[in-house]
């Protein structure tokens, strides 16, 4: 080849459209546009067979087929010389393949119109740039010397989360050093309820506001496609797309009482989407957005990969040492916190969804909501402010699971959610295993049936 391919890696972040040329065994051309050329290796590139009939019956008669490739930033081509060798349809390149056009589906509004049928296999036989003018571009240009830093500098931060010893610490320094050590400025954190076909962010940095309890349907998006598929999404020109986020709030309108927006960049132009995986499942995503086109490289797939996979092994672990550890009685209260003095509030908890608003303000639904209630009941009715985890767990009327109850996540996102709206009544962890309500006022509970 007269190009190594690893020259043009610009020019398969699929921003701009390929074309792929094929001839019939009578010798007559098809030329039909592309969705996606997939790098596989420095001699194979994949491409996207969705709905090409006759492309597909052309290299069947020849096996030889052409593509002009372009690259997003400078607009300058490539062809490329192929020779087909075999159609994929399951594995890591076509599962990486098939969540990628999912997510830039979900952009366009397409639906399942771009749902991949097979990943077929070429061997690159030639790749040379096609002559023309030079084109000049104001788009903003890789740091390749910092770029190769990026694993060695993500391998530092996966090895800082490990060594956190509870579960708020490791969300805070993952976020922490995805902004300070790789220098992701808009990153967030969601989390993954196996009992629920959705995640929730517990922590963001970098937005106007945190957004904690903001929910992603499974599925949807570049989120949600990460998490139901197990594979990183990257987006590097969103300009011609529609916007993730509108479409979140579209979807939110009929429940706008309950709705915690989503945080998010006006315009973004890239996004990148790793999901959290223990164990085969997926625990979470991390999420990182930039207004900038070509936003994120490869190497930054990598690096929030690997972190995630740590994230995600240390939150299981967590998880794991608390039910281990928790303690069997609550410390005596101490209440040093409280202001009961401070006047009222009115707490509602709605049964059908376990939503609770505090003044009418929505707070947070589903099992945070109904553990948060669960302790201002006892707090009301016995003047308790001290909990444990055990406890917790053993109480019928929460109606945890018996296994994976997830429950220090939900903790988590309570206890941020209740710091993030400046809340009357927190939550702080006195030990481990152990919490504590601190309340300022008296709190009225309101039972409601419906929404």
């Amino acid at each position: 080849m007269s190009m190594p391919l690893s020259t043009i890696r610009d020019c398969l972040e699929g921003v701009i459209p390929s074309i792929v040329a094929t001839l019939d065994a009578a010798g007559t051309p098809n030329v039909s546009y592309l969705s996606q050329v997939y790098l596989v290796d420095e001699t194979h590139v994949a491409l996207s067979n969705q709905f090409f009939s006759k492309t597909v019956a052309n290299v069947k008669a020849t096996g030889r087929a052409a593509v002009v490739v372009v690259d997003g930033r400078t607009g300058q081509q490539y062809a490329l010389d192929l020779a087909y060798e075999r159609s994929l349809g399951e594995g890591e390149i076509f599962e990486r393949m098939a969540a990628q056009l999912k997510a830039i589906s979900s952009q366009h509004a397409v639906g399942e119109v771009m749902a991949l049928r097979s990943a077929d296999l070429y061997r690159v036989l030639d790749c040379r740039k096609v002559p023309g003018a030079a084109v000049t571009t104001a788009a903003k240009q890789p740091d390749l010397a910092h770029d190769g830093e990026r694993l060695a500098l993500a391998a530092r931060l996966a090895a800082a989360v490990a060594a956190q010893s509870d579960a708020d610490g490791m969300i805070d320094r993952t976020l922490d050093g995805l902004t300070r050590d790789l220098g992701f400025a808009n990153v967030m954190v969601l989390s993954l309820d196996e009992g629920a076909p959705r995640l929730t962010t517990l922590a963001s940095r970098g937005y106007a506001v945190g957004g904690v309890g903001s929910e992603v349907a499974l599925g949807d998006g570049s989120i949600g496609i990460a998490a139901a598929t197990l594979r990183a999404v990257r987006l590097s020109d969103m300009s011609r797309g529609r916007r993730f986020a509108e479409a979140v709030r579209d979807s939110a309108e009929i429940d706008a009482a309950r709705f915690i927006p989503l945080p998010g960049l006006v315009e973004p132009q890239s996004q990148l989407a790793a999901p959290m995986i223990s164990r085969g499942k997926a625990m979470g995503v991390l999420f990182a957005e930039s207004p900038e086109r070509f936003g994120f490289t490869g190497e930054d797939e990598d690096a929030l990969t690997l972190i995630g996979a740590q994230l995600a092994a240390s939150l299981r672990l967590a998880e794991l040492e608390s039910r281990e550890t928790a303690s069997a009685v609550a410390p005596p209260s101490a209440g040093a916190g409280d202001d009961l003095g401070a006047g009222s509030f009115r707490v509602r908890s709605f049964s059908f969804d376990d939503s609770v608003f505090i003044d009418d303000a929505y707070l947070i639904k589903g099992v945070p909501g109904r553990l948060l209630f669960h302790l201002l009941q006892v707090f009301v009715e016995t003047g308790r402010r001290d909990f444990t985890n055990r406890e917790i767990r053993l109480e019928p009327s929460l109606r945890l699971p018996d296994l994976k109850d997830n429950l220090e996540t939900r903790l988590i996102l309570l206890r941020r959610r209740l710091d993030e709206k400046a809340a009357p009544v927190r939550l702080i962890r006195p030990g481990r295993g152990q919490i504590r309500l601190e309340i300022q006022g008296t709190p009225r509970l309101e039972m409601a049936g419906g929404g």
